[in-house]
């Protein structure tokens, strides 16, 4: 509905529909908008999905009627980078469903609402949330060796303080911690035994240039996280340095940033878990066979040794294609992956069950064998 009115007395001429996955600039399709019905303030659209999407959506209000480039209406495929360039200047003018109450703050700033459907997967510990849960302790991490200062948080689950306690490092961690915090899923899964007793640091980005600079492929913070970092954590925190223990979990450049971790440092960081990774780095355009997979094919790295669980949604089709690619050559070189493919898109909403599930399986070493 549009506070001002109908239109003759509203501005509005647009009210622009951004669902991950079905009509954002990952799936390639032109810009949806809904339609107003004559003479009121009411907007309506329409769409069909399967029963098993969940995925996120917002509105984007606008007063103009040239938003996007013509071009993008009347071509056959409309070109990648003219839609994105469209929806990054309206996401910030979005808004989420005033009339549906699960709400939050997207990882682009703007706010977003949930939806999903009678048959979407179980996403363990999110449906039955505990609580009550521990408190994280928010600390400020000064790196030498980056120039920087940050927020990390520190979340320790269970009774136990034992130094044999497993570890788990989230990157964008602001958003596991303030977005779509993360504790009460955790806990409820420990309480419920379908976790371990664990030490879970999760890492600020800073801010955009930071994550864009820091997370894909960069050794000096992988570098300060272990140096630096990790010392002051087990200070507070005592937690295993078995690396079959400790999980890096990550998502789009985090995925990436947690794969190189592995590959890199096996000996400290046993277990990845990548959502939607940006395996295309730092080739865009379609590209699929990014960096660690061309590393990777020419025997420079070696997998061998790591639990992986790799994780893509099929409604982010260049992302997926350079996931389905990893996963090749991982079982190409004989590593053995637990795949698993999302019905829905580039989305936190999909993630946040992918990231518990993933946690139960690579520290369940009696869980099913991977592919």
């Amino acid at each position: 509905m549009t506070p001002a009115g109908n239109e003759t007395t509203s501005p509005t001429q647009r009210v622009w529909i951004y669902i991950t996955g079905v009509t954002d600039h990952h799936h390639n399709s032109a810009p949806q908008t809904l339609q107003r019905l004559p003479h009121t303030d009411a907007w309506c659209w329409t769409t069909t999905l399967p029963p098993t999407w969940r995925g996120s959506y917002c509105f984007v209000p606008s007063e103009r009627e040239d938003d996007f480039s013509p071009d993008i209406f009347t071509a056959g495929e409309p070109d990648r980078m003219l839609l994105r360039e469209g929806w990054r200047k309206l996401l910030p003018h979005a808004i989420a469903d005033p009339l549906n109450p699960h709400s939050w703050k997207g990882g682009r700033g703007h706010a977003v609402s949930a939806f999903e459907l009678p048959q979407a997967p179980e996403q363990p510990g999110w449906s039955t949330p505990a609580a009550e849960w521990p408190e994280p302790q928010c600390m400020t991490w000064r790196s030498e060796r980056l120039g920087n200062q940050r927020r990390v948080w520190v979340f320790s689950t269970g009774e136990s303080f034992d130094g044999e306690r497993p570890l788990a490092v989230l990157l964008d961690g602001q958003f596991w911690a303030e977005s779509m915090p993360v504790w009460p899923a955790l806990s409820a899964l420990t309480e419920t035994q379908k976790l371990p007793p664990a030490v879970y640091l999760l890492i600020d980005v800073i801010d955009n240039a930071h994550r864009s600079q820091e997370l894909p492929c960069n050794a000096d913070f992988w570098l300060a996280v272990q140096q630096e970092l990790l010392p002051q954590v087990r200070a507070i925190a005592p937690f295993s340095d078995r690396a079959e223990r400790t999980v890096v979990a990550g998502q789009s450049f985090g995925g990436l940033s947690a794969m190189y971790a592995g590959l890199h440092w096996p000996q400290r960081f046993g277990c990845v878990l990548s959502q939607s990774g940006s395996y295309w780095w730092p080739h865009r355009g379609g590209r699929q066979n990014g960096e660690i997979l061309e590393q990777l094919q020419r025997g420079e790295l070696n997998p061998q040794g790591l639990r992986i669980v790799l994780e893509a949604g099929v409604r982010e089709p260049i992302i997926f294609r350079a996931n389905q690619a990893l996963l090749t050559q991982l079982q190409h070189m004989q590593q053995p992956v637990f795949w698993r493919q999302v019905d829905g898109g580039h989305d936190a909403l999909c993630w946040r069950g992918g990231l518990t599930a993933g946690l139960m399986t690579l520290w369940n070493t009696q869980a099913a064998k991977p592919d």
